[in-house]
């Protein structure tokens, strides 16, 4: 029951994560639908994971490779600058969180999504 429990928890934490960027991506340029959101959050979630293994260990150096290969992914998804980039991804990160915090207040997941950093 374990697998099926921690692929359920994957598949909604991505959504969720989608969601934040698909918010992310309307608001700043006004493109993108939902299920290129999820995409985007699981290949940044990807990008995040092997990046920030093998450059993430060097000091204040490793984070912020991690951070500009995300909002590359993102910039590449939505043909957008790297303004907007960041603004797809604060927006992302910011809608996560809300969401996130509601859910958890209700008892029916913990406080963390795939997709989006630092959450």
């Amino acid at each position: 029951m374990a697998l099926l429990d921690s692929l359920v928890v994957f598949v909604l934490s991505a959504l969720v994560g989608g969601l934040g960027i698909y918010l992310g991506g309307q608001v700043m340029v006004g493109r993108g639908d939902y299920g290129h959101a999820v995409v985007t959050a699981l290949v940044g979630a990807v990008v995040w994971g092997v990046v920030g293994f093998f450059l993430g260990w060097i000091p204040l150096l490793g984070p912020a490779l991690t951070l500009v290969a995300y909002l590359l992914v993102v910039r590449l998804r939505y043909r957008a600058g790297w303004v907007e980039s960041a603004g797809i991804t604060l927006i992302a990160w910011f809608t996560v969180v809300v969401v996130l915090y509601f859910v958890a207040t209700l008892g029916f997941t913990t406080f963390d999504a795939i997709g989006v950093p630092g959450i």
